[in-house]
């Protein structure tokens, strides 16, 4: 089947080194079915990080491209280095974008080279969405890398999905705007299945999609 051009689209994945930007292009690629098993950068099984010295260091030296077809769009996804010695490679590959996801740890927050990467998008014009990624993490932190997102790159970043849970209890998601919550299944596929929204979030999820429907009306 033919790919209408207006789906095609090439988005960067961003970020300071090590919040996990690759393990998220080997999640994307075994989610879509495009790859039988999830790479893994620690077992040197990545698809993405694929030259000898990126296995050996455990980084990504250069960006890598990939393209998968989801829900009848094409995506050229780039996996781009986050250590400050490579930024000319991720700045050059962001020129031809039409997106960026912007990846923060969920433990560390907002770092020095996220604040450049957001400048590369900031100059190239491109829209984005931010992940908190290690949410089952020992001392992630949501609300605390929130409210840094907020502080530094503007308070207009509101959260469109809520964990449920942090570090050994991080299950699942709530998300906003469609009012559903979704728990990861624990067969190791990625997938999710449809659960009620944990009563001890009913509360939050109603404050955050007033605030969601806040920053709708501020830009109408």
């Amino acid at each position: 089947m033919s790919t209408v051009i207006a789906n095609v689209r090439t988005v960067g994945i961003i970020s300071h080194g090590g919040a996990g930007k690759t393990s998220l292009a080997e999640a994307m690629l075994f989610t879509t079915g495009n790859s039988k098993r999830l790479g893994k950068v620690d077992d040197g099984t990545s698809i993405m990080d694929y030259d000898p010295e990126e296995i050996s260091r455990k980084i990504t030296l250069s960006s890598s491209f990939c393209t998968f077809t989801w829900q009848n769009s094409s995506i050229t996804i780039i996996d781009t280095p986050g250590d400050f010695n490579f930024l000319v490679d991720t700045k050059t590959c962001l020129h031809g974008a039409d997106g960026a996801v912007v990846l923060i740890d969920a433990i560390d927050g907002v770092k020095v080279q996220t604040e450049k990467v957001w400048e590369f998008a900031d100059e190239f014009n491109l829209p984005r969405l931010i992940a908190i990624n290690k949410m089952d993490r020992e001392r992630a932190d949501f609300f605390k890398v929130v409210k840094e997102i907020k502080e530094i790159f503007g308070d207009k970043a509101t959260p469109v999905h809520l964990p449920i849970g942090a570090a050994e209890t991080f299950s699942g998601l709530v998300d906003l705007l469609g009012g559903k919550a979704y728990q990861f299944q624990d067969d190791g596929s990625g997938k999710m299945k449809e659960i009620d929204v944990p009563s001890d979030l009913e509360d939050l999820v109603a404050s955050q999609q007033e605030q969601i429907i806040e920053r709708i009306a501020e830009s109408d």
